[in-house]
């Protein structure tokens, strides 16, 4: 059975071009467009990893990332964090609240997908 992936992202773009390129590779994928509908997805059917951008409206990334964390069932959850904040501040709180890698855009198609079927053992 192919991995579901959780695009959180409010960008169409960026949406559009990662939903094609993950479905490409045989995974199922799933998009929200605010932090909000992430978490509701999430709670509704666990995704096997969240591509989550840090600034998205009514809840952060961060503040998912976190939620995300502190649910003891959602411990397996891979999270890839995807933001245009690439300070080291930012990529510090984001893998301190639990991210399992940190994406700054703009980024290679190529090295994300590589990235993330690192850290799903393939599709």
């Amino acid at each position: 059975m192919s991995k579901t992936i959780l695009i959180a992202d409010d960008e169409p773009n960026i949406v559009i071009s990662l939903e094609y390129l993950l479905q490409r590779d045989g995974y199922q994928v799933r998009v929200a467009r605010n932090g909000q509908e992430a978490l509701d997805a999430i709670q509704a059917s666990p995704p096997d990893l969240v591509l989550l951008d840090v600034m998205l409206p009514l809840v952060s990334g961060f503040e998912v990332c976190q939620k995300i964390r502190e649910n003891p069932a959602l411990a397996d959850m891979r999270i890839v964090m995807l933001t245009a904040k690439g300070r080291d501040v930012e990529m510090s709180k984001g893998l301190a609240l639990g991210a399992n890698a940190y994406v700054t855009k703009p980024f290679s198609t190529q090295d994300l997908l590589a990235q993330v079927r690192a850290l799903l053992g393939g599709a």
